[in-house]
């Protein structure tokens, strides 16, 4: 049995969306530069590239009971469409939006609508660099914000979903 999620929206009670299999799906958004990771700024964002990321993400969901669908783009719109389709067929998101974090207001209004709950991730901390990344749209829609613990963080972000899908 599907187990019930509260919209952030309205309140209402809705099935969470679940992966053949039976377990919630949860989609794993990665934003600009993202794809670079182990070769940009290696002392900022560290060496691990961002298939290892993923390969991390997925041993956590498969021990936490959780699908994912992880997926990274540098388009702004693409990000968007796919925090659009998560309304539908996500039970949650991570969602680490990389620059677009400071900047898109696109990307707040797209996770509004999707009334699913969104942990903000971010590999280093945000709020020890220089001021303009200080500032999150996405914090307005997230549940919460994990920054500054390398890779660790979107295990913590699907920690916090199991616990909440």
């Amino acid at each position: 049995m599907a187990k019930a999620q509260k919209s952030a929206a309205n309140g209402k009670r809705t099935a969470a969306s679940k992966q053949a299999g039976g377990k919630p799906l949860i989609y794993v958004l990665n934003g600009p530069n993202l794809n670079m990771l182990g070769l940009r700024q290696p002392e900022i964002y560290g060496h691990d590239t961002l298939a290892d990321v993923e390969r991390l993400c997925a041993a956590a969901a498969s021990r936490l009971g959780l699908a994912i669908s992880f997926r990274q783009s540098n388009l702004e719109g693409e990000l968007v469409t796919w925090i659009q389709e998560a309304r539908s067929k996500a039970a949650g998101i991570v969602l680490n939006a990389g620059a677009y974090t400071h900047t898109s207001v696109a990307i707040l209004d797209a996770l509004n609508a999707a009334e699913k709950p969104c942990v903000e991730v971010h590999l280093s901390n945000i709020h020890r660099r220089e001021n303009f990344r200080h500032h999150s749209y996405v914090s307005l829609a997230a549940k919460g914000m994990i920054c500054g613990f390398g890779p660790k963080g979107y295990v913590l972000a699907l920690e916090a979903l199991a616990d909440i899908v």
